[in-house]
Formats: C-alpha cells, structure tokens, sequence
C-alpha cells in the first residue's frame, strides 16, 4: 500500500535524489556539468540541463558500441531496452538495470494490492498474451531487447511476481518462441486448456489484447480440433513451443464441444472473455493514450467484465501506480511513487485565447520546473524524470493532470504525448487531436455497421499546399463512396486547432485525404515492427508516420484501395 505520510514527502523525494547520485558520483555526464558529488537538489537543478533522447543519444551509443566505462552510471549498463521506434522507422535504446528490474516489481506490487482488494483472486491461473522479442547484442556486447523482454527472462522478476500474480498459462517456451503468430496461437490454446482456472487476462497493451481475440475469431475451430484429439496444429512449427505445449495438451472431448457450442452461439463475439473464461475477473493492460482507440473494441470482447488500466509509466521507468482500479480506463489516475525515481513536473500555462481550447493542441507557455511536492490540483505539466539508470533530469513528452492526492503523493491523470503529430505552418494537432477527428468520423460508420480497425496519418509536401493524409483500415469493404466522402469532410472539420482551421480556409492547407487500406495492412506493419527485433506486446500503431520511415510509407501506400479529398472548405 501507499503510505509515506510518516515520511514527509518532500524528504523522500531528497533520499532518492541522493542514492541516485551518490550511485553515479563518478558518471561522466553529471561530471561534465560540475555537480562535483553534490547531492541536493538545489545544486542538481542548477547543474544539470533538463534533455531529451537526442542530448543523451551519443552517450547511450557509447555504451552500445562496448564503453564500459562510467558513462551515465556508476556500475555498467549491461543490457539495454528497445523502444519501439514506430513514428521514425528507427528504435531508440535506453538503459536498463538491476535498479530499475527493483522499481518495476514495487511498481507491481503496489498495485496489485490495490486490486486484490477490490477483485480478489484466489490460486489460478492468468491468460497472459505476453511476447518475449528477439534477444540482439549490439556491436559491444550488450543486450538490447524489449523492456518486457529484460523482465520475464530475469530470474529475479519471476520469483518476484510468484506472490501477487497468478502463473501465467502458457509456458515459457511460448513467451520466447521465435514466431508470434505460433506463440499467439498457443497462448490461446493453453488458456482454453486452462479456461476455468483463468482469474483475470493481460497483455502490456490494449492492442495486442484487441489483436488476439481478433485471432480467436479466426482459428477457434482449430482450437476446438486441437484439444479434441490432444494433438498440436501443424501450424505450430517450432519444436520447443510444440514440445512444451504438448506436455500439457491432453484429448478432451467434452471440453472441445463446450468452447465449440459457446463460440457458436456468440452474437457477433460480443463476451467471448466471459463465456471462454467464466471465472476471469477482469481485463488488464496499458489502455490510455495511443491505445484508447482500442477499448471500443476491447469491451465488446469483454462483455460485462471491467477494463482495467496498468500502471502508468515508459521504457524510461516508471512513475505511478492505479491505486483506483475501480475507475474505467478513460478517467483513470496514477499515484507517484517517490521513491522509485525523482520527479519533477514542468506548469504547461495556456497562452490568452486559448484557454478554452482542448489540452492537447495547445502550445503551452512553459514555466521553471517545480517539485513532486509543489503540484497544483488541476494544473497540468509536462513529467521529468530522474531515474536510477542514468537518465538526468529526463523529459518524458507525457502531458498529465493532477488529479488528486493519495495521502500526500500526487494523483496524475494522463492527457496526451506533448509531442506535435501533424503540422503543416501555424496549425498544431497531437496524437489526441487525431483521435477525435477519427472517432468523430466513425459516428457516420455506424449506421453502415462498419468501424475503424486502425489508423495513422502523414504529412504530405508532394504538392503545394501541403496537406494532411489519414489512412483507414475498415472491418469491411462495404462501405459507400458516399459514406466515406462524408467520413473525409467530418474529420477535415473536426480539427479544431486555430491555427488549421484559419489555414484551411485561405487554402495555405490542401483538402485533407483519407485513404481507405486493404484489411490487414496493419498488420503487415507489426509484423515489419515485429522484423526489427521488437515484440508485439509492445507494438503501438504509430498515429503518424515521417517521410523518414520509408518501409512503412511503402506498405501504407501499396495498400491503398480508395481515396476521398474533403470538399468541407470548398473544392
């Protein structure tokens, strides 16, 4: 549980600050900036600059190329954790450690309390779609993998999380198998096998639960074949995943007609997770920011079962916990834990004119970063981070609320990535701004039954001017030309921003376009995603895709099936 009021705040907050530093005295970039083993606070901020990936990229790259010298930390890094890298086509290494393995499982387990007080489970088992990635070594030796990936294959993790989470049903053969698709495959299988010892289900993301029981829709017959005759599909091809997989697969008929009859009688697979696995609880994983467009979806698989918003944090670390599981993911809070990291929190201010517009198309006027202790209920910043892992003074891009206290630690709602999505000259639209637009549009889906699988945007600069192109993935191809011309004109009015509006109608921004895509041209995206080395459980869709990114411009672009300019501004 949460209680640090013994403990004034403010101190905790000084006694992480200290142990960092005290940890990576001799680190050369704090002694690059004279903090000269000085341990305050005072002398941290005077000292050191607030960065961004780009400041630290070459430090970082020394590491990988085989510095093991004192580089960003006292002890050497020795593996390290790969973004995901979708918006540029190219992923970002930051450092992991035994530090912040340590920060993770109190993370966990704070949370977990929570939880369990509010959905006990009891001794069963959990329906886990986690994926381990490739395990690369950079040209100096480190390991560079998925953060998901250096916790389940660390020893430590595991006999941690044996107390406060149910065993996972599948084996780890087919958490680290080399093929996702067969690992997808028989993580299903295993937690039908298991289905009524299934307490609650989880992957790290909402998509890649959105993407599973999409999965389900499509081999559930050979599920059902499988366990009938207690022999694994030959779809699955890797021997360790078919030899750890056939241990525990046994023929069993009336379990086979049981899942058969429950999948047929489903209207639509609206609460396949209920009817699959009758004594789950709940559903878990990341569902705010870039994967709310998912929960739509994901509540139709759900049916009556809560969704329930993991703790809040990035590959950089964490920051906060849901210590309300209660509330649903679009009003979920996370309460800071002060002594995993040190926190500082920019004051974003509305500029005049602007104080009515939505949080996420603003830019916002930047004040002196104040303290874990000095935050306003209701005001909203921008997180830096100060991590055991050598990260300084680090600027995360989260915008968040302050939502609260818990006792006196500060409850943060998430609001949106700070970072600029589209943007042509003066207009500024965010990943959130987008996301509107998009569910906007979907409305005059509705009536024609269809909805918007994914979607992501680009600039294009081909011709003057410039304009904005968002890509569509349809749950089918029957949608009217009518329709989705309408569908165009919505979003192209739904981007509210100033700056694009008043662009939109001196035409200095061209007729935005939706290009419709072939059905499963995301995926062929996450699996170019899953190419690089990185694992679907931690793959984003990127909202916006640069010119930079050019293999995923290729398949976005060589999908395309129709495109419809908005006629909302006037041809």
């Amino acid at each position: 549980m949460l209680i640090f009021a013994e403990v004034p705040l403010q101190r905790e907050q000084q006694d992480t600050l200290t142990k960092i530093l005290e940890l990576n005295a001799d680190a050369e970039y704090l002694n690059r900036f004279s903090l000269e083993r000085r341990t305050d606070s005072k002398s941290f901020k005077s000292c050191i600059p607030l960065c961004v990936h780009s400041e630290i990229e070459s430090y970082i790259q020394r590491i990988a190329d085989g510095d093991n010298s004192q580089v960003l930390t006292g002890k050497p890094i020795t593996s390290l954790s790969v973004s995901s890298g979708t918006t540029q086509g190219k992923p970002k290494f930051l450092p992991f450690n035994d530090e912040l393995l340590e920060s993770t499982i109190q993370i966990f387990r704070t949370s977990y309390a929570f939880r369990n007080r509010e959905y006990p489970i009891g001794n069963g088992k959990a329906l886990q779609f986690v994926y381990g990635s490739k395990q690369a070594f950079t040209q100096g030796g480190i390991l560079a993998t998925t953060a998901t990936t250096n916790l389940y294959r660390s020893w430590r993790f595991k006999e941690a999380m044996k107390d406060i989470m149910s065993q996972c049903c599948s084996p780890d053969e087919v958490i680290f198998g080399p093929d996702f698709h067969q690992s997808l495959y028989c993580h299903l299988l295993c937690g039908l096998i298991y289905s009524d010892e299934v307490q609650f289900v989880f992957s790290p993301f909402a998509h890649s639960l959105v993407h599973a029981f999409h999965t389900l829709e499509e081999v559930w017959e050979d599920l059902c074949a499988d366990i009938r005759a207690g022999v694994l599909s030959k779809r699955v091809t890797t021997p360790s995943i078919r030899q750890a997989v056939s241990k525990i697969l046994r023929p069993n008929p009336e379990l086979a007609s049981s899942i058969y009859n429950k999948c047929q009688n489903l209207s639509n697979w609206y609460g396949v997770i209920p009817a699959l696995w009758p004594n789950a609880k709940y559903i878990y994983g990341i569902m705010t920011g870039s994967m709310e467009p998912y929960l739509k979806k994901l509540r139709h698989y759900a049916g009556h079962l809560p969704l329930m918003s993991a703790d809040y944090g990035a590959s950089e670390g964490w920051v906060g916990s849901n210590v309300n599981p209660t509330l649903p993911p679009e009003e979920v809070t996370y309460a800071v834990l002060p002594n995993i990291a040190y926190f500082e929190f920019i004051p974003l201010g509305k500029p005049k004119g602007e104080e009515m517009e939505n949080s996420s198309s603003i830019h916002y006027i930047e004040s002196e970063p104040v303290g874990l202790t000095e935050v306003e209920v209701g005001k909203i910043y921008e997180v830096v981070i100060t991590n055991f892992a050598g990260l300084y003074r680090y600027r995360l891009g989260d915008i968040v609320k302050i939502a609260g206290f818990h006792n006196s630690t500060p409850e943060l709602q998430f609001i949106c990535r700070r970072s600029l999505v589209l943007s042509i000259n003066i207009d500024k639209n965010t990943e959130k701004d987008l996301q509107l637009a998009v569910e906007e549009a979907e409305k005059l889906l509705a009536e024609e039954k269809l909805e918007v699988v994914d979607f992501t945007s680009l600039v294009d600069r081909s011709r003057d001017p410039g304009h904005y192109v968002i890509f569509w993935e349809l749950s089918s191809d029957n949608a009217s030309e009518e329709v989705l011309s309408s569908c165009a004109n919505s979003m192209d009015l739904a981007f509210v921003d100033a700056g694009y509006v008043g662009s939109r109608k001196i035409k200095t921004i061209g007729a935005l376009e939706l290009r419709v895509l072939r059905k499963g041209t995301f995926g062929q995206v996450m699996n170019h995603y899953l190419s690089l080395g990185g694992a679907v459980s931690q793959f984003k869709t990127p909202r916006f895709v640069t010119q930079s990114n050019s293999k995923v411009l290729q398949i976005l672009n060589r999908n395309v099936t129709q495109s419809y300019l908005s006629t909302a501004y006037g041809i």
